[in-house]
């Protein structure tokens, strides 16, 4: 039985006509050229209402489920995997919120998330810390109404154009406590082409693919952050409030990965067609069409498994393991699926002339955002053991 209804079908051939007509035609330009995404495509995407999906009306969300969201995410990474990923950054914080968030706190911020008006970025990982999420360093220290934060963090993309960073700091600073002593703050800033902050110093990082959203190195030097700021207003609650959320957004990345792969099948199913050798298109080698048969059956596998996942999210059950299932299988199908489809185009897939290169780039990230497949891995693992 599908779990797919006549509305999710809707809902895909809707995002996929944006998609074609204002996501495609720019992509490979920008990313070329190393350029971030339009802020009028986000202004589209938020008046499309994309980025409060999976949030209640009374947040000004759209209240759909958690396979419209895995819908979505993947067509818009069908037209570029930078424009399918400013969701994800709305669901990590929203979800947090939404689940943690005092009554204050989700009237103060959500409506403005989903909405597409406040734009947000994760502050997780730090130069020494990124799987090992309990060994995380940066400081927060009680002062006055608030607390300064001080300390460096990696890879936070999208840092620059976003209204607020969502930080994890450490409140214990008994060692020993690791991700016992762990808060998540909410840091308010001014987006901009650069990070625009008194207290906060950051420098883009460059990248080999996943262009159009620039990731930042931030230094935090006695950075205030007023006492509501506090998720949940809860010292040493973030692993855990995190962990949760991470349900969301590996289901999440696990549709970017499909919708990256399905753009390079798509591209290599026409290519076979178009491109003759010896008298024939090459779709008539047996070679080639192997290919095509192994690329197809891994990504709808992928596919059905977060479509899955999604579903189990959306019946309110815990599912760590489907979400990181699904992320492991898709991050590693990404990666098969782009390189296949180089090779489908020979010595043109290694070209800037056609957007194979691109998918292939971008594929490559999946298994290492959002959790590791090592530990992914891990995680199954020892659900699957207490189980």
């Amino acid at each position: 039985m599908s779990l797919l209804t006549e509305e999710h079908e809707e809902i895909r051939t809707a995002v996929r006509k944006f998609t074609e007509e204002e996501v495609v035609p720019i992509a490979q330009a920008l990313d070329t050229r190393n350029e971030e995404i339009p802020q009028e495509i986000i202004k589209q995407m938020a008046e499309l209402g994309y980025f409060g999906l999976i949030f209640p009306d009374e947040y000004d969300g759209v209240g759909l489920d958690y396979i419209s969201m895995a819908i979505v995410a993947e067509e818009l990474s069908r037209g570029w995997l930078s424009v399918g990923s400013v969701m994800t950054r709305s669901i990590i914080t929203g979800t947090l919120l939404l689940a943690h968030g005092t009554d204050e706190q989700k009237q103060r911020w959500l409506p403005g998330i989903a909405r597409g008006e406040i734009m947000t970025a994760a502050a997780f990982t730090e130069p020494d810390s990124g799987s090992d999420t309990g060994s995380m360093k940066l400081r927060a220290k009680k002062k006055g109404d608030g607390y300064v934060l001080s300390g460096e963090k990696m890879w936070v993309t999208f840092a620059n154009r976003a209204h607020i960073l969502t930080v994890l700091a450490r409140t214990d600073p008994d060692p020993k406590s690791r991700h016992r002593g762990l808060s998540i703050f909410l840091v308010e800033k001014e987006p901009g082409e650069t990070i625009d902050h008194p207290n906060i110093q950051g420098e883009p990082i460059p990248t080999v693919g996943y262009h159009g959203m620039r990731s930042y190195s931030l230094s935090f030097d006695e950075c205030f952050v007023p006492a509501e700021n506090l998720i949940s207003l809860e010292e040493n609650k973030g692993f855990y409030q995190l962990m949760a959320t991470y349900e969301s957004a590996r289901i999440q990345t696990a549709s970017r990965a499909v919708g990256v792969a399905q753009a390079a099948f798509e591209a290599a199913l026409k290519y076979s067609k178009e491109r003759h050798q010896f008298g024939q298109p090459i779709s008539n080698f047996q070679a080639i069409r192997m290919k095509l048969s192994e690329m197809a059956s891994k990504i709808e596998a992928a596919r059905q498994l977060v479509y899955y996942a999604s579903s189990m999210k959306d019946s309110g059950k815990r599912c760590d393991l489907e979400a990181g299932m699904a992320k492991v299988i898709a991050a590693e199908m990404v990666e098969y699926v782009t390189r296949e489809a180089m090779q489908v185009f020979g010595g043109y897939g290694y070209s800037k002339e056609y957007p194979v290169e691109r998918f292939w780039r971008d594929g490559r990230v999946i298994s290492l955002f959002e959790g590791t497949t090592e530990i992914q891995h891990e995680v199954i693992a020892r659900r699957l053991l207490e189980q």
